[in-house]
């Protein structure tokens, strides 16, 4: 397995914990609605989270 493939895995499985989290604590509905939302600010080019205090918007 090449080294972007063990990434690409181990992003998956992180993705995996934090889907799994946040329906255990908010159910489908939301955790669906927020995967969809961030992948819609990804496909657009917007930030996906939030910004430190301080920080600038470009």
């Amino acid at each position: 397995m090449s080294d972007e493939s063990t990434s690409k895995d181990h992003f998956f499985e992180q993705l995996g914990r934090l889907s799994d989290a946040m329906i255990e604590a908010h159910g489908k509905d939301f955790t669906m609605g927020a995967l969809v939302l961030a992948a819609r600010f990804i496909a657009e080019g917007k930030p996906v989270g939030r910004r430190p205090a301080g920080g600038t918007q470009p």
